[in-house]
């Protein structure tokens, strides 16, 4: 239960729409960070046609990287592809945040699964409108599966991941392998998710309304964010745009969803997962008590991050 001066806290702090460049500013403020987490990292590049996107690898160990640099080398040892991964989207409303200002989570999510995390710098809206940030993540995806970056990894062992608007991001990637045939994704892990395509008063779900106002983030920075990702109107209606609106969910790789009790998302990412278990997929969700969107990022000492990977962990352990 969130106390009566920390509800007057977040109302203050829960203001209007978004201002790109000031949305910006704040968040890079996280790069200021000077309590890094050690992790060995590498920074690397991976093609959408002539385009680089940016990446970076966290990696659990020393023999993970080790095994990166024998692969670099040429060396047959690394060619066993046993290393589990995950392929990690992250969030900001697909217009802010960066690898850079989620260092401290990817290296966090490295230790406390204990697996190599491939962080993706997709290109941000309004400069570059769906499906652009969409593509760069896909093309990271297709390179990794098909094993021409990082062959070491196991196309089995790979967990793609998402929060918030890399949720999004996550939940169409997983989509578009299903319907292109490129690649098969064998799980999905979705936090927070934002799947649909409205957060007015029209939309359906109640914690639009009963959490769109006073826990920071709001609906009508939801409606904003929406309109800069788009390149036109009729993008709301297509599904790698809000996933939740794919008529057909069969064949979708196995789920988990995290939402946040106090989140105007958490009815969405919890009907999404609901019509990916009614489409005969796996699924398995859970609403962290209390929580606000966006706790993902905050340290590991917190309750519902420790809560979280009990989960994640419990989920990438399972066979399948």
């Amino acid at each position: 239960m969130i106390s009566k001066p920390m509800k007057a806290i977040l109302h203050a702090l829960s203001y209007g729409g978004i201002e790109v460049d000031a949305s910006r500013r704040l968040a890079d403020l996280k790069k200021l960070d000077l309590v890094r987490i050690f992790c060995r990292k590498l920074d690397a590049e991976i093609y959408n046609e002539e385009y680089k996107v940016p990446i970076r690898l966290y990696f659990a160990s020393e023999e993970d990287m080790r095994g990166a640099g024998e692969r670099n080398a040429g060396s047959a040892a690394a060619a066993r592809r046993s290393l589990p991964a995950l392929l990690f989207f992250h969030g900001g409303g697909w217009v802010t945040e960066s690898v850079e200002n989620y260092d401290r989570v990817c290296a966090r999510m490295a230790q406390a699964t204990g697996r190599l995390v491939i962080s993706v710098e997709y290109r941000l809206a309004p400069e570059h409108h769906f499906p652009v940030g969409l593509k760069d993540c896909y093309a990271a995806a297709r390179e990794l599966y098909a094993g021409r970056f990082l062959p070491e990894v196991d196309p089995a062992r790979i967990t793609v991941m998402g929060d918030s608007a890399g949720g999004n991001l996550a939940a169409a990637v997983c989509m578009m392998a299903r319907d292109t045939g490129d690649f098969q994704v064998r799980k999905q892990i979705l936090i927070y998710p934002a799947v649909n395509n409205c957060y007015t008063e029209k939309s359906a779900y109640p914690s639009v309304r009963e959490n769109g106002e006073d826990y920071l983030l709001t609906a009508k920075k939801m409606e904003d964010y929406l309109s800069l990702y788009q390149s036109s109107q009729e993008d709301r209606t297509n599904p790698y745009f809000a996933p939740i609106l794919a008529q057909n969910l069969r064949d979708m790789p196995r789920t988990l969803i995290l939402t946040a009790e106090y989140d105007p998302l958490r009815d969405e990412g919890e009907a999404y997962g609901k019509r990916l278990l009614d489409a005969g997929n796996e699924v398995e969700m859970h609403r962290i008590p209390d929580a606000l969107h966006g706790f993902f990022a905050l340290g590991i000492q917190f309750l519902h991050v420790q809560e979280s990977f009990e989960y994640i962990n419990g989920f990438l352990g399972e066979a399948g």
